[in-house]
């Protein structure tokens, strides 16, 4: 929603592991809020700290909101939540819907969450999990572009 916790955490860890992968040059990866809550805002230190002790670095990332070019210029748009989802859904030129989807979509891990949870209101272990999730993930949605290329 505000691009703080779960979109950049996702941001550093599918840009870690696209880097792995030896795909840093041909993949653009971004990630943005669906609202404008925390724009120009450094992400939430919580995830920042999560983060940094798995050993992903958030350093230079800045919360921004969706913008309609973003329709254009990427091939995928993944939400992390159905709220966040209906907006995109909303707010998506139609001939661009196919690009749409859920983050946990992709999860092997975490078959019984369809959401990635919103660890904002609560501490630690809310952010150890978030970043569990988009671990993996990103690495099954990494998988799957792989395979369509």
């Amino acid at each position: 929603m505000g691009n703080i916790c779960r979109s950049p955490t996702a941001e550093v860890v599918f840009r870690h592991q696209v880097k792995v992968a030896g795909f840093e040059k041909i993949i653009l990866i971004d990630s943005a809020g669906t609202h404008d809550f925390h724009t120009g805002e450094r992400p939430d230190g919580r995830a920042q700290n999560t983060a940094e002790q798995h050993g992903y670095d958030m350093k230079g990332l800045i919360a921004r909101q969706l913008h309609a070019n973003d329709f254009n210029t990427f091939h995928h748009i993944l939400a992390m939540d159905k709220q966040n989802f209906a907006i995109l859904n909303k707010l998506c030129p139609p001939k661009q819907k196919y690009k749409l989807g859920m983050l946990m979509q992709y999860s092997k891990k975490f078959p019984e969450y369809e959401e990635v949870p919103d660890p904002y209101f609560g501490g630690h272990l809310g952010f150890e999990e978030v970043l569990n999730m988009i671990e993996d993930a990103g690495q099954e949605f990494l998988h799957h572009i792989c395979k369509k290329s």
